[in-house]
């Protein structure tokens, strides 16, 4: 990859965040990829003036949020079919597109303190690392310490937050915490109330879907009935979506994403895209990266 449009040493920290895109891999590194990660396509020009001027800000902002985003540079003159697809009629046209879909855009070689308000518009701050406190494994002895209740773990986090109020990793470890004990209203006021650089953090995406998956769950029937209701109807969205819920949050990853596939594969835009939407929140909170992957490309098989 070589822009050759900014410094050796800018270009440097952006470079893992800035790729070329074209028909080719926009499928895959730019559709797919934007359902984690929100990609900024970048439709320039080697002739284009005002490109010379975008380009270097965009690639610096890139290497400066570090991960936040991904920026895809499309050459029109290379790729025209592509910049016809979006309706670029002047450049250098800016397009975000976050979860395979076109969320806004601008025209024109904006300075670098407006594509900040327009990264921010969109919830997109330089990514925070925060690291999550160590837990103890076991007693002194050797012995394994037995498993902590997820009211005690709220009693501890409280603890431990009234000393190191600024701690936000310990924040987001009190908002599952909660989450777990029940206490969702809790929850969701304490991850409301991150603070915005951090609010969008893996961990913090990964909770807040924990939450609203949990509280979506208060109202389903049990598994049982919801199974029968598939068995005998297996157009009953509503009972797919629910079973999914149950075996989700119950620990059968597989079994839960499947139900919200077949969703998608019947009718993709039911209930508002409900379905895409539970996938979503599952792959932040599944630890399987195999089963995670296999199933984000064929989600991205039925929708696109």
């Amino acid at each position: 990859m070589n822009f050759k449009t900014q410094p050796d040493g800018a270009k440097a920290g952006a470079e893992s965040f800035v790729f070329e895109a074209g028909e080719a891999n926009f499928e895959r590194d730019v559709l797919q990829a934007s359902l984690q990660t929100p990609v900024l396509v970048d439709f320039w020009a080697t002739w284009c003036g005002p490109c010379k001027t975008l380009g270097p800000i965009l690639e610096k902002l890139a290497g400066d949020y570090a991960g936040a985003f991904r920026l895809a540079k499309i050459d029109c003159d290379k790729e025209q079919q592509l910049a016809g697809m979006f309706g670029v009629r002047s450049i250098p046209t800016v397009v975000l597109i976050r979860d395979g879909q076109i969320i806004d855009g601008f025209a024109g070689a904006l300075p670098e303190s407006q594509v900040r308000e327009f990264l921010k518009r969109h919830r997109i701050e330089p990514a925070s690392r925060i690291q999550a406190p160590p837990q103890d494994t076991g007693l002194a002895d050797g012995t394994p310490q037995p498993a902590e209740s997820p009211q005690a773990a709220v009693a501890r986090l409280k603890k431990a937050l009234a000393a190191r109020p600024d701690d936000d990793g310990l924040k987001l470890d009190l908002a599952l915490a909660q989450a777990r004990a029940g206490d969702l209203a809790a929850a969701k006021a304490g991850l409301d109330a991150l603070p915005g650089n951090v609010e969008h953090d893996d961990r913090a995406r990964a909770q807040r879907a924990h939450v609203e998956l949990a509280n979506a769950l208060q109202d389903v029937p049990p598994a049982s009935e919801l199974l029968t209701r598939v068995e005998r109807d297996p157009r009953d969205f509503a009972a797919r979506d629910g079973l999914g819920l149950r075996l989700l949050l119950g620990g059968d990853a597989k079994a839960a994403m499947e139900h919200w596939l077949a969703i998608l594969a019947a009718d993709r835009n039911w209930n508002e895209g409900l379905a895409r939407k539970r996938l979503l929140d599952a792959f932040r909170i599944v630890d399987d990266e195999a089963l995670v992957a296999a199933t984000r490309r064929k989600m991205s098989s039925l929708l696109f």
